[in-house]
């Protein structure tokens, strides 16, 4: 359907239907996503009745309003819609954006009773995608953003009852259960935990018990010696219960939080798998910073890292942000019009359009030696390496064997002088560093199904499709990987390299 047949018959949109007139918070603009939901929203939905952002504000810019104008409003996200209509987009600005200046992990978002009551009677539907994605987060840290602050957003819930929330969480709260996922509640793969007769697991307890280990670890020890006792005391208990790393471990229990506080109410849960750059929207290959996948990508154009743990037959499941965006917004359109449900959707590409680590390799590789010098910020030099992925007890045979010698080479070197470290020692500890927070995520052992989101795009009908599309079936994979993603991350999430000049350099010292 061509997008001129779209315009003229938006009035069949059941999405622009739906949120007409609606107002909606949003949390973690400051973040990637949420400002491509964001933008969408400005862009798509002309006739939203406002737009309230919760944000934190900060030394340069203590309230919201500030913040937002300088430090989200100003982002490269919005270029489309500068460029398409500026007059428009600051009058929707001035008109529809409101900001909060408040924290979502305090209390009515530390805000006084009677402005949160207020804040509660005006909206229609909350959009939290505030979170720390850190996998390796101190489990305090992590615990109060990706679980506690929860309770928060079911105390707002709770002032209005035809408030719609919506909680992205991630595909990866499935933890090391294996298999096909479905858009349902994950049971943990470790060690039980009580379920209620409504699904969700109880975590009250469990939630009480990490709050000692984190109060046991605080009374013995401090400064960067309890920074690290608490990173290793979320992995621990995150394995305890079946998941590889911090992040995912608490978003589940978020997950459950949500549930049981806003049982019986509306209240709709978007997992995407892992978030890479636009496929189209609002610009093919549009990021903000480096995300899981990149990291990998960097060292190894970097010439950091060659060799990483990973199964080349497994599905590495990645999905263009644009496609969570659109999963969002349908499923809020959803959540307004037929409120008073519990639903899961899952945003992925492992199912309908799989692309396994071998293929995703292949595909940059390719890139990488045949057209390196396009990707200036990313590549400096032409790949003189193979990126190879091993099973990982052959990875951590290769890595052990190398580091002792390396080791034992460094420490000669600096006893004869040299205060630097072996590259080929930096590089190691690189690539160890990488595999430990990410190796979980190279070899898959798991495919995300999303029948259920390919069906409320079908409900919603041919308009909304395109208007919001959520299908990877349209991916071609090849095309995305060589042409839309590394452009992406040249153009967008790097700086520009500072290139050191001798001449400029001699001209300086001629000039003092």
């Amino acid at each position: 359907m061509a997008m001129q047949q779209i315009h003229q018959s938006k009035s069949s949109s059941k999405v622009l239907g739906q949120l007409r007139g609606k107002r909606v918070l949003i949390t973690g603009t400051t973040g990637f996503l949420g400002k491509v939901v964001l933008e969408k929203l400005i862009r798509t939905v002309p006739d939203i009745g406002g737009i309230y952002l919760l944000i934190r504000g900060n030394k340069r810019h203590p309230d919201a309003r500030g913040r937002f104008l300088h430090e989200i409003a100003t982002s490269s996200v919005f270029d489309r819609l500068r460029e398409d209509d500026l007059e428009r987009f600051e009058a929707f600005i001035e008109d529809r954006i409101h900001c909060i200046t408040g924290e979502v992990t305090e209390p009515r978002f530390g805000l006084d009773e009677e402005a949160c009551g207020k804040l509660a009677g005006e909206l229609d539907a909350v959009i939290n995608s505030a979170a720390s994605v850190n996998f390796r987060e101190e489990l305090d840290k992590a615990l109060t953003i990706n679980t506690l602050c929860l309770e928060n957003i079911a105390v707002l819930a709770r002032q209005n009852p035809q408030l719609a929330v919506l909680q992205v969480s991630t595909c990866y709260v499935n933890g090391i259960n294996s298999g096909q996922v479905t858009e349902s509640v994950i049971k943990p793969a470790g060690a039980s935990i009580p379920r209620s007769s409504d699904g969700y697991y109880e975590i009250d307890e469990l939630v009480r018990l990490l709050q000692d280990k984190i109060a046991d670890v605080r009374a013995r020890y401090s400064g960067k010696t309890l920074e690290k006792k608490l990173v290793d005391l979320g992995i621990c208990e995150a394995n305890r219960y079946g998941w590889s790393d911090t992040y995912t471990f608490t978003k589940w229990l978020g997950e459950q939080l949500l549930m049981k506080a806003l049982n019986g109410r509306s209240l709709t849960i978007v997992r995407p798998s892992i978030i890479e750059s636009a496929l189209e929207e609002p610009a093919p290959g549009w990021i903000e910073g480096v995300k899981v996948a990149d990291a990998i990508i960097l060292a190894y154009a970097r010439e950091k890292v060659t060799l990483f743990p990973g199964k080349r037959s497994g599905i590495i499941d990645v999905i263009p942000v644009d496609l969570v965006a659109n999963a969002i917004i349908l499923s809020l359109a959803e959540a307004i019009g037929e409120p008073g449900r519990r639903r899961i959707y899952q945003c992925c590409s492992g199912s309908s359009n799989p692309v396994s680590l071998g293929q995703f390799i292949d595909h940059l590789m390719t890139e990488a030696k045949t057209n390196y010098a396009a990707y200036d910020h990313l590549f400096y030099r032409k790949p003189g390496k193979p990126f190879v992925a091993v099973n990982r007890s052959l990875f951590d045979l290769v890595v052990s064997s190398a580091r002792l010698p390396l080791s034992l080479a460094d420490k000669v070197l600096k006893l004869l002088g040299n205060t630097r470290d072996l590259k080929m020692l930096r590089n190691l500890d690189t690539t160890q560093s990488l595999a430990t927070i990410f190796g979980f995520y190279t070899a898959p052992d798991y495919t995300f199904h999303n029948d259920e989101l390919q069906a409320l795009s079908a409900r919603m009908g041919g308009v909304d499709k395109v208007l919001f599309p959520v299908d990877a079936r349209e991916i071609d994979w090849e095309l995305y990987l060589r042409k839309i993603h590394l452009a992406g991350l040249n153009r967008y999430a790097l700086k520009e390299r500072k290139v050191y000049s001798l001449r400029a350099s001699k001209s300086r010292q001629k000039a003092a």
